[in-house]
């Protein structure tokens, strides 16, 4: 009998020490993680960062620190924690190649957010769509169209490519062509094109509108008409131009060549 309770208190007083060194390595690395977790959050809330970004980044680094803290705590209960790292990873590997496709749309998320091309509202051309940018999601951005639908489109595809953003400027200009005869008066069609920017009182004075020769074409004198307006403005000065130039030119007399084609008839 006292054999035997000389090996339980041997045994206790081993495993008893392995046992008390896993739970404080437990506790500690839990504290210590959460500290971790903590700091994250403040440094990259500081940073302005998207706060589903700083959601995800943090709890991301919170589960790895715990694993590690938890691994750490079995090898010192005296487990070979060797072949649980191997299992882990080879977990890990296998995760990762199916969601190969979903960790390159999170990397295009966070470069989304890190280097802001564009923000909640603006209009943007990106990834095959274009429209309103409605969410901006760690995995996919929403745009909405102009004629309503909402588009999801993945992150990786958006900075797959080249992204258009027509609302990082305050101001564009709009460019038209506007076709004359040959036989119309050159300085009375810039007069009236002239006219017509002075009545649109959404037209920028600067910079100055271009109104100039383009280019002498088959059948017409083509005109260079390129105001500036605020970026609001843009459609709506655009459709209103092109009516007014045909309004004006009918009342004027001045003519708006379109392309013909003669067909003669041959008999034999």
């Amino acid at each position: 009998m006292e054999n035997i309770m000389t090996k339980l208190t041997e045994i206790l007083a081993v495993y008893g020490l392995n046992v008390l060194g896993a739970i404080a390595t437990l506790l500690i690395g839990w504290m210590l993680a959460k500290i971790v977790r903590s700091t994250l959050k403040k440094v990259m809330t500081r940073a302005r960062l998207d706060e589903t970004l700083i959601s995800f980044s943090s709890t991301l680094v919170y589960v790895g620190l715990i694993m590690f803290v938890v691994v750490s705590a079995l090898g010192k209960l005296g487990m070979n924690t060797g072949s649980l790292i191997a299992v882990v990873g080879a977990a890990g590997l296998a995760v990762g190649l199916a969601l190969q496709g979903s960790m390159a749309n999170f990397a295009a998320g966070v470069l989304m957010v890190v280097f802001k091309p564009f923000k909640l509202g603006d209009f943007i051309e990106a990834g095959g769509v274009a429209g309103i940018v409605f969410e901006i999601g760690i995995f996919n951005t929403i745009v909405q169209t102009v004629d309503n639908k909402k588009i999801i489109v993945p992150n990786g595809a958006v900075t797959g490519g080249t992204i258009t953003n027509y609302s990082a400027n305050d101001t564009r200009r709009i460019d038209l062509v506007v076709g004359v005869s040959y036989q119309d008066d050159l300085d009375r069609v810039r007069k009236v094109l002239q006219q017509i920017l002075a009545d649109e009182p959404r037209i920028l004075p600067e910079p100055e509108a271009t109104i100039a020769v383009l280019e002498l074409a088959d059948s017409s004198i083509d005109f260079a008409f390129r105001p500036w307006v605020n970026t609001a403005d843009y459609w709506p000065v655009y459709f209103n131009l092109n009516e007014q130039i045909k309004k004006r030119f009918d009342a004027e007399g001045i003519s708006i060549p379109f392309p013909q084609r003669d067909v003669h008839m041959v008999q034999s």
